[in-house]
Order: C-alpha cells, then structure tokens, then sequence
C-alpha cells in the first residue's frame, strides 16, 4: 500500500535568500564604481600593457559634439548617452559613463577605487559562504544538481521552446529551477563570479607583485582588465534577462518568495 504525505517546505532556502540581496547590493556597487574606474582610461586591450598610443579592441571616444563607443573597426554613435552627455546642470560632459552610472556621481578615481574594493571584499567572502554553506545544506545537490535526464536535447529545446511562449516553471514543481535556470545560474554563481574576482585580483599591483603567475594565467593585466570588464557586460546581461523573466513569470510573488522562502509542496511516498 502507498501512502502520500504532502510536506511544506521552503522554496527558497535563508541561506540563499541573504545571500541573493547581499549579492544584488554588492553587484550594484560594483557596478558602478567599476564605470568610475573605466572612465579613467576608457580603453581595452590585450596584453600586459596598453596605453593611449596602442590599439585597442574596445574604446569609449568622446567630443564636444560626438560620443562613440568602438568595438574593433566598428563605431556607434551614444551621443547623448555615453561618450558625450549632459550633466543636471545642462553642461555637456565627455566621461565615458554618465554620473547617474557612476559611484561618486562625480569624477574621483581614488573615491572609485574605494567604493569598489570595499564591495569587493563583502562580495568575494559571501560567495565563499555561499558555496560552502550550499554544500553542506545540499542546495547545489538538490536544487542545481542537472541530472542525465535534463542533459537530453530534447528536454533542453522544450524548455527553450516554454520559454519563447512564455511558459515558466511552476512554483509548487518540486524541482524549482528548470534545466535554463540551472545552466545560468551555475554559469554565473561557479564560473563567471569566480573569474570577476580572480581577474579582479590580476589588475592589483600588490598582487601582481606576490602572485605574477595570476596574470600570466590570463595573459596580462590589460588582458585581466578585459576580461573583467567582459565579465561585468555578461553579468549586466543576465540581470537584464533575469528581471524580464521575473515581470513576464509574476514579479511580486516571486519577489515576496525570495524575501519570505515561499512555499514548495514536497510528497513523500512510502
């Protein structure tokens, strides 16, 4: 004889749920203050040295009548935006980033630098946190564990097509994310934060210094310096993605399970 019992637990664990606004916080600071940084020098390159003289694979130009921003031998014109933009008092300014995407709003490399460090830290300690506590309270085995079953093409071309006709996952499923979730959130949480921080760690001078073989892991500092910025337009990119997925899936009971846990029905047989 089989009998069913429905448990309620949480769909969201505490863990992870102070982790996500500590998270959202600290992305938002760094961010910012990373633009700050930028746009003393808003230039990329590859390598270990760059310089205004040297070419660079993506840049930020600015006028008194023209911003641009150039990928290669590709120009777009942001002017009005980025590159050349008006300030509150209505005078043009030619930062690469404007002062409403900036922490200072004002100009201040060394400000810029303090603002971003200090998140930095708070960022790099709560991801380690959040990984080890996720191991042992079996978040990563539970929640993001991909199993060969969603590995399968025709799982993954399904809920690609769920997603193109606005069918999301439901919140009662006992597997709350679904087979794109897992890929991005494991993507961002194990491969794309780790790499913020290490390439973060290769543009530090004291750094470079002790760990030279850091920067010789990613080919140079202007190399690490690309590649942070890279990351930083992915990681933009997936919270673009993630809040118009949150609008279109039901955004306040969503947000209000991320701040609560939620509810998750769990049926046990035995």
């Amino acid at each position: 004889m089989i009998k069913s019992q429905n448990n309620t637990t949480k769909r969201h664990k505490l863990t992870t749920r102070l982790w996500h606004w500590v998270n959202a916080l600290c992305l938002l600071a760094l961010v910012m203050s990373g633009l700050t940084i930028f746009n003393a020098h808003p230039r990329l390159y590859w390598g270990e040295y760059g310089s205004s003289d040297d070419y660079a694979w993506a840049a930020v130009g600015s006028s008194q009548t023209l911003g641009y921003v150039r990928l290669g031998e590709t120009k777009i014109e942001t002017t009005g935006f980025i590159g050349n933009w008006r300030d509150s008092n209505g005078e043009i300014q030619t930062w690469a980033f404007p002062s409403w995407a900036t922490i200072p709003s004002y100009y201040s490399l060394a400000e810029g630098r303090r603002w971003h460090f200090f998140f930095a830290w708070i960022f790099s300690v709560g991801l380690a946190f959040f990984m080890i506590r996720s191991m042992f309270n079996r978040h990563v085995q539970e929640d993001l564990h991909i199993s060969r079953a969603e590995w399968r093409p025709s799982n993954i071309l399904r809920d690609v097509r769920n997603h193109l006709r606005l069918r999301f996952h439901e919140v009662s499923s006992v597997n709350i994310y679904n087979i794109l979730q897992k890929f991005s959130y494991v993507g961002v949480i194990f491969i794309l934060l780790p790499l913020m921080i290490f390439t973060g760690l290769a543009m530090s001078p004291a750094m470079d210094a002790n760990w030279p073989w850091l920067t010789d892991i990613f080919g140079g500092r202007q190399s690490a310096r690309s590649i942070h910025f890279i990351g930083m337009s992915l990681l933009l990119l997936f919270f673009i993605v993630h809040m118009i997925t949150l609008l279109l899936a039901g955004p306040f009971k969503q947000t209000w399970a991320m701040i609560t846990g939620g509810k998750r029905e769990d049926s046990d047989h035995a």
